[in-house]
C-alpha cells in the first residue's frame, strides 16, 4: 500500500510539462496529442507496460489522435509517490 502524497513539491516538476490537479479530486491530469491514431494507441501500449510493470495502472481516454490521462492512488485515497513517478516515465514516452 501506498502512501498518500504529503509534500507536494514532487508535482512542480510536473506542472511545467503540462499535468494539472483535477479540480474535485486528489488525482493529476494531462492530454497528449499524437499525429494521428496509430501514434496514440502506440504510445499507449508502451505505457500499459510501464504501468503494468509498477503495478500502478492509469485512467485514460482515447479518441482518435487524443489521450487524456488521470492518475490517481485509490488505495492511498489520492496521489502518491507511484503517481508523480508514472506521469514521470509517460512523459519520457
Amino acid at each position: 500500500m501506498q502512501d498518500k502524497l504529503t509534500d507536494r513539491s514532487a508535482l512542480e516538476p510536473l506542472f511545467a510539462t503540462g499535468w494539472d490537479l483535477v479540480e474535485g479530486r486528489d488525482a493529476l491530469t494531462k492530454t497528449y496529442k499524437f499525429a494521428d491514431f496509430v501514434e496514440a494507441f502506440g504510445w499507449m501500449t508502451r505505457a500499459a507496460l510501464v504501468a503494468e510493470a509498477m503495478n500502478h495502472h492509469p485512467e485514460w481516454h482515447n479518441v482518435y489522435r487524443t489521450v487524456t490521462v488521470t492518475l490517481t492512488t485509490h488505495d492511498a485515497g489520492g496521489l502518491s509517490a507511484l503517481d508523480v513517478v508514472l506521469a514521470g516515465k509517460m512523459d519520457s514516452l
